[in-house]
């Protein structure tokens, strides 16, 4: 499955032209690299995606067969390794 494609089902991004952009700015890593929209992803990838003030870290636990997930089984796609608010400067806010 694409990269793009999966982040929309997962809803780590609400719309996938918005996954697109995001990867085409180099703002998501696939297993530490930059990745592009059409790259496959398979189970036990690292994706790190940086949002606005945001950095979110999440393995991939399984990968649809289909393009239809329910809200239910969204949970069953990816494990959340590390979420973080980033200060202006792009490091760790401080409480």
């Amino acid at each position: 499955m694409r990269l793009d494609q999966f982040l929309k089902l997962s809803r780590l991004c609400p719309r996938r032209t918005l996954a697109q952009q995001l990867c085409d700015a180099g703002l998501v890593l696939l297993n530490g690299r930059r990745a592009k929209p059409g790259h496959a992803v398979k189970i036990g990838d690292e994706i790190t995606i940086s949002q606005r003030r945001r950095e979110t870290v999440v393995r991939i636990v399984n990968v649809p067969d289909n393009a239809n997930v329910s809200r239910r089984d969204v949970g069953g796609l990816v494990e959340v390794l590390i979420e973080q608010q980033l200060d202006f400067l792009g490091s760790e806010a401080r409480p």
